[in-house]
């Protein structure tokens, strides 16, 4: 049975509309619940955290409702970022880890991640049978075996302990004077404290939320914020986070932005030469930057590309023992560390250079030069199949045929929204543009809605 319910990152939508109603929260408790508690045996647990969304009220009562009705003790973790949520499902050995984040997307709308016991995110195997269960009969715990609720006071605090521990013994920020964007999310008081602690001069930024301005304006995907304070403040470094702290972003001392691929690169040479990168490769997904491909067989690193989600970054990891990987958006997975994307974890390795190199954050950001890279986002109406039409097929064959040799071209279709993302990357600037115009133009043509964004890389 094909999932209906997940995306490529757990369930995600507009907050009271489908699929994250209170209703459908509810639901995915009682499933999730009985799922993990197909034993039948008493004493389990799970934890919830969430970023700081309005809506995060709402869906982490329903899903506490919905859990505790099938027996299982829910353990309240409050605003945490994702990463801590893999870390604190195995620290405290819970069997089921939740997180309630709509990650870098606007307040309106929302998400529900699960973390197996193992603290990583659930298998496809898993989703679907838990999503089989919802459209079943689910059946509730006996009266006196209905689980409890408990409120953890400290599992920010516990997270932040764990992700200092990923920053070399030994050494200090001491003199760096460090920008950090929260995006007013999970890590507002996290990152900023581990920073300090740690001996930088921080200057928070979107360290104020109020549950509808998460991601407004700021955070990784919209850096201009932090630029701008990094140029103002005449600091060292800026770090951009995403509204529950998985990605990252990492700014120079003028302003100037590293993406995942750039960090990787770094950190994968510097690992290498270190005899810390296993595997010898660093795994990235199909949209990273073919100078980050180039760049690696210069070092003798191989790449292992898969499909577009940290949670596929992961199981290719997980599969052939590598313990660096990640996505062009600024998800850093370092499995030494963490189960997930930890976008501190990783600021804190690209500071770790800084301090060990004596370089300048400009020194380190630009491991290679970008290929031109260029992502238009397709609006489609529900329903509609833009990629199986004919036309469409024909216009892509054509334009592969004109960028071979010279670059690449990627077509996909979103996991969490219905747009189709036209992707190419090519030396010649002007065949890049036509040809993603062109597919864009006809994919728009058949799917209806039409609307297209530019997104340069």
């Amino acid at each position: 049975m094909a999932k209906k319910l997940f995306g490529t990152d757990g369930v995600r939508g507009r907050a009271n509309s489908w699929p994250m109603t209170a209703a459908m929260a509810l639901r995915l408790g009682e499933a999730a619940g009985r799922y993990f508690r197909r034993d039948g045996t008493d004493a389990h647990r799970v934890v919830i955290a969430k970023d700081t969304r309005l809506s995060g009220y709402m869906l982490e009562n329903a899903l506490t409702a919905g859990l505790t009705s099938t027996g299982m003790n829910v353990l309240l973790l409050g605003p945490v970022p994702t990463p801590g949520v893999g870390f604190l499902t195995r620290s405290m050995r819970a069997d089921l880890g939740v997180m309630i984040s709509a990650s870098h997307n606007p307040h309106h709308d929302n998400g529900i991640k699960f973390f197996g016991p193992d603290g990583f995110k659930l298998s496809d195997e898993a989703e679907r049978e838990i999503e089989a269960m919802i459209e079943g009969e689910i059946q509730p715990a006996q009266a006196h075996n209905i689980g409890r609720a408990k409120r953890i006071e400290d599992g920010r605090g516990r997270y932040q302990e764990f992700v200092k521990t990923s920053f070399p013994p030994g050494l200090r920020l001491d003199g760096l004077k460090v920008v950090v964007d929260c995006a007013n999310g999970a890590a507002y008081r996290a990152a900023p404290e581990v920073l300090w602690e740690l001996g930088a001069t921080v200057i928070p930024l979107g360290v104020t939320p109020n549950g509808t301005n998460i991601n407004d304006n700021c955070g990784s995907t919209h850096t201009g914020t932090a630029a701008a304070a990094v140029v103002a403040h005449g600091a060292d470094l800026g770090i951009a986070l995403d509204g529950d702290a998985d990605r990252v972003m990492i700014l120079d001392e003028f302003g100037q932005v590293a993406d995942g691929d750039q960090i990787m690169a770094l950190l994968a040479s510097r690992w290498a030469a270190d005899g810390r990168l296993r595997g010898g490769a660093l795994v990235a997904t199909v949209m990273s930057n073919l100078g980050l491909e180039r760049f690696l067989t210069s070092q003798g690193i191989g790449l292992e590309r898969t499909a577009v989600g940290d949670r596929y970054v992961v199981e290719r990891m997980r599969a052939g023992g590598f313990n660096l990987g990640g996505e062009q958006s600024g998800h850093i997975v370092m499995t030494d560390y963490a189960t997930t994307g930890d976008g501190l974890a990783a600021a804190l390795q690209f500071l770790a250079e800084m301090v060990r190199s004596g370089s300048k954050a400009s020194e380190l950001v630009r491991q290679f030069e970008t290929v031109p890279q260029l992502l238009k986002n397709v609006r489609y109406t529900d329903g509609a199949l833009p990629l199986d039409d004919a036309k469409v097929k024909a216009v892509i064959a054509a334009n592969e045929a004109r960028i071979a040799g010279k670059g690449r071209i990627l077509i996909r279709k979103s996991g969490t929204e219905p747009l189709i993302r036209v992707m190419a990357e090519c030396v010649d600037e002007a065949l890049l543009n036509d040809v993603v115009d062109e597919i864009a133009a006809s994919v728009a043509a058949a799917g209806a809605a039409g609307a297209v964004a530019d997104q340069p890389g």
